[in-house]
């Protein structure tokens, strides 16, 4: 049960639009919004860190922080209840943070999905909020498709069959039903998982049983769905997964896409990413990213 939504923003268009999805998913749910700006301490250090000017600097931020509350403030029912809050610091410790000492059920944030060199060395607030939260994290980017229109429609649960994709389950079939959506529970059955060079009556063999598995891994989501009252449709295809998965959300019209993650960290995840994140960073449709982490860690 969702009874507290968390839309950190930072006055961004793509923080703009994951609000909108942050405030129909707390009307849905009669959900306390809660709408949080943080004022990054170290925007302030450098040339500003002296005196006078970084009180100037300071205060500059603290109205552009307002600003950015104002935004999502203009998108929300009056009647509502809504908690606006402004905090300083490091603003992933901070949106964690605030997660926690508030019983968060939810977030929605928006992510600008950057990609190169600046990706890896800085990260983004989005993906390492993701990463550690212990709460579903509904991130957004601002593209034609990503408009809410009231309702979604049509959700998607990619699985493999693994814990990790077990735990967005759940909360996905949740959404769908309180927004009396179909699921469509989808595996990607990894054609580079059978491309291993040995001889095709081999490889033939291989591709029979990953594709049971495949199966296996949407019926048992169609399953929970049905025992849900959700309305679902399965489907398993060869190619790349996280490729797959975007096309099938593209060519179905899918209006949110439900996916688990092992919030991994250090440079085993540089290296190779996760499906997830990849998803999260290119999906033209809000992503309902769930960790399957139990330890409560941030």
């Amino acid at each position: 049960m969702i009874d507290t939504v968390l839309v950190p923003t930072d006055g961004s268009e793509h923080a703009v639009r994951a609000a909108e999805h942050g405030v129909a998913i707390a009307e849905a749910f009669d959900a306390t919004l809660h709408v949080l700006t943080v004022v990054d301490v170290r925007a302030a250090a450098g040339p500003f860190d002296a005196g006078g000017l970084r009180e100037e600097f300071l205060e500059h931020l603290e109205a552009d922080a307002e600003d950015s509350i104002d935004a999502v403030e203009a998108a929300v029912d009056p009647s509502q209840g809504l908690q606006t809050t402004v905090r300083e610091g490091d603003p992933v410790d901070e949106i964690l943070d605030y997660a926690a000492d508030h019983g968060i059920d939810l977030i929605a944030m928006g992510t600008h999905g950057r990609t190169g060199v600046e990706r890896y060395v800085m990260g983004s607030v989005t993906e390492q909020v993701v990463r550690r939260a212990g709460v579903p994290v509904l991130t957004v980017r601002a593209t034609e498709s990503s408009r809410h229109a009231g309702a979604y429609d049509e959700v998607m649960i990619p699985t493999d069959g693994s814990e990790s994709a077990d735990a967005a389950v759940d909360p996905a079939l949740e959404l769908a039903a309180r927004f009396d959506a179909r699921v469509h529970a989808v595996h990607v059955l990894n054609v580079g998982d059978a491309d291993v060079g040995v001889e095709h009556a081999n490889s033939a063999a291989l591709l029979a049983r990953l594709r049971d598995h495949g199966e296996s891994a949407v019926e048992a989501v169609a399953n929970r769905a049905r025992e849900a009252g959700v309305d679902v449709v399965t489907n398993v295809d060869g190619g790349y997964p996280a490729s797959g998965i975007l096309d099938y959300a593209d060519e179905n019209d899918v209006d949110c896409i439900a996916m688990g993650t092992a919030g991994r960290t250090g440079l085993n995840r540089f290296l190779l990413g996760s499906t997830t994140e990849r998803v999260v960073r290119h999906a033209n449709v809000p992503v309902l990213a769930v960790n399957a982490r139990d330890d409560g860690e941030n």
